[in-house]
């Protein structure tokens, strides 16, 4: 179990350097993917557990693609 928090939290730190490197905010990043600033909060904050799918979309909006490494 500690290890799935582990890569939650890797994944929203990426997304959040990557977000505000960008200078956008978390709000802008929301309405460009389609969903509440809440759930982009939440990603950021390693408290979620999004889907695949959400996570794509996310990247998307960044400008940037997930990749997935099974070690």
């Amino acid at each position: 179990m500690k290890e799935n928090n582990s890569a939650r939290q890797e994944v929203a730190l990426q997304l959040r350097q990557v977000r505000k490197s960008q200078g956008m905010t978390q709000e802008s990043l929301a309405e460009l993917v389609g969903t509440k600033k809440s759930n982009i909060s939440r990603l950021e904050s390693g408290r979620y557990n999004p889907s695949l799918d959400f996570l794509v979309k996310v990247a998307g909006g960044l400008g940037k693609k997930i990749q997935v490494k099974i070690k």
